[in-house]
C-alpha cells in the first residue's frame, strides 16, 4: 500500500495509472475503520484495477465541536487494517491539504430539501461540510467508482446531488454498499467505539424498532407506529432527533402509506452522549 499525503503527489500518480486504463474506486473515510469500511474496499477491489481509501476527519462537518474533539482517532491500527484488506492506496492529508484556502471560501451547495429534512435539519450545516470535503476528494482522485455505505443514507443521496452539480455523473459511478452489522443488529459504526458496557447493550434497541416497523407496517397511516417507536426510545433512555418513514427515493417524509410506494426507516437518537443514526429499507 502506498501512502500519499500530499493531493499534488496523488494527482500525478492517478493520472499515471489512468493512462494505462487502470480503473480507480475510491471509498472516502475518516478513520477509526471498521468491518463496515472494509466490505467498501473488499467491493471496490472486485470491480477496480486499483483501490483508494482516504483518512480524514473533516472539521466542517461537525456543528458540534465537542463532537468533533473526541471522534476516534485510531491510524496506527487503521494502517494495519487497509494493509491487510488489500488496500492499494491511502490518502492521508493534513487540513491544509483539503483546504488550502482555509474555511472562510465557502461555496454554497444546492442540495434543496435534502438539508433541511432529518440530519439537515438536526446537523445545520453539516451536509455543506461534507461537500466541501467531497468536492475537494472528488477533484483529487477522479475515481470510475465511489463507493459509500448505506447507514449514512440521507449522505449518500448528498453525495449523488454533489456528483451531479460537478458534472461527474458521468464518469464516476456512486456505488452504496448494505449497511454491515454486529451479531446482534447493531450497525456497525465509529462511534460504537466510544459506547461503555451499558450504552452498547442499549444500542442494539434502535436495530429492534427498526426491524418491529418493517415487519409490522401495513398500508395505511403511518403516524402511530412512529409515534410507538419514538415512545419506546424514551423509554430505554435515548433522547431522540427523529423517527421517521419516508419515500426511499426523494426521503420526503410520508404519512400514509398505499403499500407499493418503496419506504425506508430511518432513526437518529442519543445514547447518553453519542448520537446514533440506522436506516432499513421497508419493502
Amino acid at each position: 500500500m502506498i501512502i500519499f499525503k500530499k493531493a499534488a503527489d496523488l494527482r500525478l500518480y492517478l493520472d499515471e495509472q489512468k493512462k494505462n486504463d487502470r480503473s480507480v474506486g475510491f471509498a472516502p473515510t475518516m478513520g477509526a475503520l471498521h468491518k463496515g469500511h472494509i466490505s467498501l474496499l473488499e467491493a471496490s477491489k472486485k470491480e477496480n484495477d486499483l483501490t483508494v481509501c482516504s483518512i480524514f476527519v473533516n472539521p466542517t462537518q461537525f456543528n458540534d465541536p465537542t463532537d468533533f474533539e473526541k471522534y476516534p482517532v485510531t491510524i496506527e491500527k487503521d494502517i494495519y487494517l487497509l494493509e491487510k484488506a488489500g488496500c492499494d492506496i491511502l490518502f492521508l492529508p493534513p487540513v491544509a491539504e483539503i483546504y488550502p484556502d482555509g474555511f472562510n471560501k465557502q461555496k454554497k451547495y444546492d442540495l434543496g430539501k435534502l438539508e433541511t429534512i432529518l440530519e439537515g435539519k438536526f446537523r445545520p450545516g453539516h451536509f455543506q461540510g461534507v461537500c466541501m470535503v467531497m468536492e475537494r476528494l472528488l477533484d483529487i482522485i477522479h475515481p470510475d467508482k465511489l463507493y459509500l455505505g448505506q447507514k449514512d443514507y440521507q449522505q449518500c443521496m448528498v453525495i449523488k446531488q454533489l456528483i451531479r452539480l460537478m458534472g461527474m455523473e458521468n464518469t464516476s459511478a456512486l456505488i452504496v454498499c448494505p449497511t454491515l452489522r454486529e451479531p446482534d443488529g447493531l450497525a456497525m459504526s465509529s462511534r460504537n467505539m466510544r459506547l461503555n458496557e451499558e450504552e452498547r447493550k442499549r444500542a442494539v434497541t434502535i436495530y429492534n424498532i427498526l426491524t418491529g416497523i418493517k415487519n409490522n407496517l401495513r398500508p395505511s397511516s403511518v403516524v402511530t407506529i412512529k409515534d410507538k417507536a419514538i415512545e419506546e426510545l424514551t423509554s430505554k433512555g435515548f433522547k431522540v432527533d427523529y423517527v421517521e418513514i419516508a419515500d426511499a427515493i426523494t426521503l420526503e417524509p410520508v404519512i400514509k402509506w398505499d403499500g407499493s410506494q418503496k419506504l425506508v426507516a430511518l432513526i437518529a437518537a442519543f445514547n447518553n452522549e453519542v448520537r446514533l443514526i440506522d436506516n432499513m429499507l421497508i419493502n
